[in-house]
């Protein structure tokens, strides 16, 4: 599984790509970080970040795109240019056809170094040990790009599973609910 990792920003935009094969396997195939000038006008920044991803899409063909899900953050302004970053990553991925899977920074955090409060530098020195990197993928951003391909990669299976249970218990639960109607037909009879 190849995914696309996008920790998405306006001022910076951590951007990577990974591939994933069996149990815990994984490399890195690209990372970088997408820079925005501050004095630039919103909508300039945000062609910029789409313009980025789109080359990467077109460049690395990943299977998906895992997205660090905004939630919550104290500076109302940064996470409004979050959201319209990550949103422009999920057209630009829809575009293609792909699937965008939103990871929450907790989730993220606790796939990669077993804690969901983990700082920043311990998920960089996890990063770089499970990819075997020599040095430091550049930013803090590019460093989350990659821990969020890898979460993606991991957890993938899992919430497969998930979604084939669910499948299953809903037309159980149909099947149920049309019994429970026969029976009520054939009891008023």
């Amino acid at each position: 599984m190849r995914v696309l990792g996008v920790d998405p920003g306006l001022t910076r935009c951590g951007i990577a790509v990974v591939d994933g094969g069996t149990g815990r396997n994984v490399s890195c195939v690209a990372v970088d970080t997408v820079r925005t000038p501050v004095e630039a006008e919103l909508a300039d920044r945000l062609l910029a970040v789409s313009d980025a991803v789109e080359n990467w899409l077109d460049l690395h063909k990943p299977d998906v795109v895992a997205v660090e899900r905004v939630f919550s953050q104290y500076n109302v302004q940064t996470a409004m240019g979050t959201a319209q970053a990550g949103g422009v990553v999920a057209v630009a991925a829809a575009r293609r056809g792909l699937k965008v899977e939103f990871h929450t920074p907790s989730e993220v955090k606790a796939a990669v170094t077993g804690s969901g409060r983990a700082d920043k530098a311990q998920v960089t020195a996890m990063v770089m040990r499970l990819l075997n990197l020599q040095q430091k993928p550049g930013t803090a951003d590019a460093a989350d790009a990659l821990a969020l391909a890898i979460c993606h990669i991991w957890r993938a299976p899992m919430r497969a599973r998930l979604a084939e249970a669910e499948q299953r218990a809903a037309a159980l639960a149909r099947v149920h609910k049309a019994r429970l109607a026969e029976a009520r037909k054939g009891a008023k009879r």
